[in-house]
């Protein structure tokens, strides 16, 4: 134990001599200029260190300097500058001088990707072919430039693409090491701000540079993630997943494959790629399980806000006035990029409604947004909304061709806060066109026509038959009306011709019956102040007692009914009396027309008719 003991002390010693005599007879500044030459003629970038180098031996031996810079050819930014830089070599190939680079650790780096520190060729710069590395000249010293590991803390990335804004990358901290052969192992977390919100980010990749600059390629295997802030729920956007990365250099293409993310309680999987030319051109095609919007995105809140609502609101941070932009409303950042997109989910959540089996395929074409599929079932109707936005003038135009089968008007009235009691299965087709897409520009500038068919609807809170049988009992105690109604008017069909302008919605040629009931008529109702005024002619079919021909001339007689007023409490008039007493001097002329027609050479058939013509 104790020889053992003696040989580790003596080793240790030795070591120990051997550091000190490497710090005094080795100084690093004879690496600095193989260390500027070599990476400029492996990569044409220029490097510079201010400062002396210096050692530092422990816990490892190291070279430290003070700032350094990186800068491609031409450029006027350098793409890399640091205030610290810390290169871990290897001891044994400095003793047969050789610099052999285990890592480089940059610390409070600033990383440039805009267009300043871009290369930049000359304009009489010859055009050669794409290839390798250039080789090594035959008069090199023999030293070689090794790099197998790379450390960033606490670092920032500017990037910016073109004229667009720039986006910070903050606290970025990295590691990576490679192999000989270029395959790489990244474990990178950070922070972005951006528009009052705030990502943070967090990832391991297997990495694959082995024909980098021209490509390269990358395996996520774990992503994690979180969002918070501006128009976001309190507790923020949070998800993983895994995807594989690709890069060509020549094309500018990145390509997204074999994506698995989740966000919340929602997933996406599918495949995106994008080119970064002067206008960036986007493909994706995406399929999801189950998208929750509500817990992704703060819903445009409508005219009037429900108690629930405003619940909901107060868990979210609103976004600052300042921030709203004027590219929100003229989607002027369509002009910018092209897209071919297509996402199918089997369960869509928005507004609180449960969409299932939803299909969509977008085209944009640098300002020309073309939906040429949307389509998705609700309960058991189905629902199909192409359309397009045009906003490559300063106005945009938006057209929707609507067509919608047997959906349930309940839930979308009370989703987009209506406040009608109406249920029954909706369906219409039509044409509509304004200039913003939001349900506030729907109910004030829009326009359109549609053709609108209901069964089995229910207006709560007013019964037509209920109404008119009560009046007409009052005026003629002759009959009697059936008790006991619901507070509710059923039609087992309705149908009306609808046209929208700027927030007056007309409905024409209304037309509705029941085993009860007959009705037609027409009727305005103005989406923005909420209230109506329709007015119907309604024939009471069924539900009578009493003088039986009374009875049957109710049957056959439509009493005028007005509805008119706020949606929340309408009111409503009815003319039984008028129409009523027309009816008995109808009928009475008649009686008499007969009588006179049957005693023509009665002394007081010309008397009757005499005063029939005064009638």
């Amino acid at each position: 134990m104790r020889r053992l003991l003696t040989a580790l002390m003596i080793l240790l010693a030795v070591l120990v001599a051997g550091l000190s005599a490497l710090v005094l007879l080795v100084n690093p500044n004879d690496f600095r200029a193989y260390m500027v030459r070599q990476v400029e003629q492996r990569s044409g970038y220029q490097l510079t260190l201010d400062g002396p180098l210096r050692w530092h031996v422990w816990p490892q031996l190291s070279i430290l300097s003070g700032r350094m810079s990186l800068t491609a050819p031409g450029a006027s930014q350098p793409l890399v500058s640091s205030d610290n830089m810390r290169l871990d070599v290897a001891l044994l190939p400095l003793l047969s001088h050789q610099l052999q680079v285990r890592q480089v650790m940059l610390k409070g780096a600033v990383i440039q990707l805009t267009p300043q520190s871009e290369e930049r060729k000359p304009k009489d710069a010859p055009v050669g072919p794409v290839g390798n590395n250039p080789p090594v000249p035959e008069n090199d010293p023999g030293w070689s430039f090794d790099i197998a590991k790379l450390k960033v803390a606490d670092s920032v990335l500017v990037f910016q693409h073109a004229d667009d804004e720039q986006i910070t990358v903050r606290n970025i901290n990295l590691q990576m090491e490679q192999d000989d052969k270029k395959q790489a192992r990244v474990e990178l977390s950070s922070r972005i701000n951006r528009d009052q919100r705030d990502l943070n980010l967090s990832l391991v990749a297997d990495l694959n540079a082995s024909h980098f600059p021209q490509k390269l390629d990358a395996k996520i295997s774990q992503l994690t993630y979180q969002l918070k802030g501006a128009d976001l729920p309190k507790p923020g956007i949070m998800g993983g997943g895994t995807l594989q990365v690709s890069w060509g250099q020549a094309e500018k293409k990145l390509e997204l494959n074999n994506l698995q993310l989740t966000a919340n309680d929602s997933d996406l999987q599918g495949s995106a790629s994008v080119v970064l030319d002067e206008k960036p051109q986007w493909a994706a095609d995406l399929n999801a399980n189950n998208l929750n919007l509500d817990k992704l995105a703060l819903a445009t809140p409508a005219t009037n806000t429900t108690a629930a609502q405003r619940g909901q609101q107060q868990n979210t941070l609103p976004r600052p006035v300042i921030a709203t932009g004027v590219e929100e409303t003229t989607y002027r950042n369509l002009r910018g990029f092209s897209a071919q997109v297509s996402v199918a989910a089997k369960s869509v959540r928005w507004r609180g409604l449960e969409f299932t089996d939803v299909h969509s395929a977008i085209s944009n074409d640098f300002g020309l947004l073309k939906i040429t599929e949307l389509a998705g079932k609700f309960g058991k109707g189905n629902m199909s909304l192409p359309g397009e936005l045009d906003a490559r003038d300063s106005e945009p135009q938006l057209r929707f061709h609507p067509k919608i089968e047997d959906i349930e008007i309940g839930p979308i009235l009370t989703a987009f806060d209506y406040p009608i009691a109406l249920s029954g299965e909706f369906s219409m087709q039509g044409e509509f066109s304004g200039d913003r897409l939001n349900a506030e520009a729907f109910r004030r500038s829009w326009q359109g026509e549609a053709s609108v068919t209901m069964a089995n609807s229910r207006l709560q809170g007013m019964n037509f038959q209920q109404l008119i049988q009560q009046a007409v009992e009052r005026s003629n105690s002759d009959v009697k009306a059936q008790q006991n109604y619901e507070n509710v008017t059923r039609l087992d069909s309705f149908s009306a011709a609808a046209t929208l302008d700027n927030g007056q919605l007309d409905l024409k040629k209304m037309s509705g019956g029941s085993s009860l009931l007959t009705l037609t008529g027409e009727g305005t109702m103005d989406l923005v102040k909420e209230v109506c005024d329709t007015r119907f002619d309604v024939t009471v079919t069924g539900g009578w007692e009493g003088d039986s021909r009374l009875v049957a001339l109710l049957k056959d007689t439509p009493i005028p009914l007005r509805v008119y007023g706020p949606w929340a409490e309408l009111n409503y008039s009815l003319q039984v009396d008028q129409v009523l007493r027309k009816q008995l001097q109808d009928e009475a002329k008649r009686r008499l027309k007969e009588w006179a027609d049957r005693n023509k050479d009665s002394s007081r058939s010309k008397d009757i008719k005499q005063l029939l013509d005064k009638l």
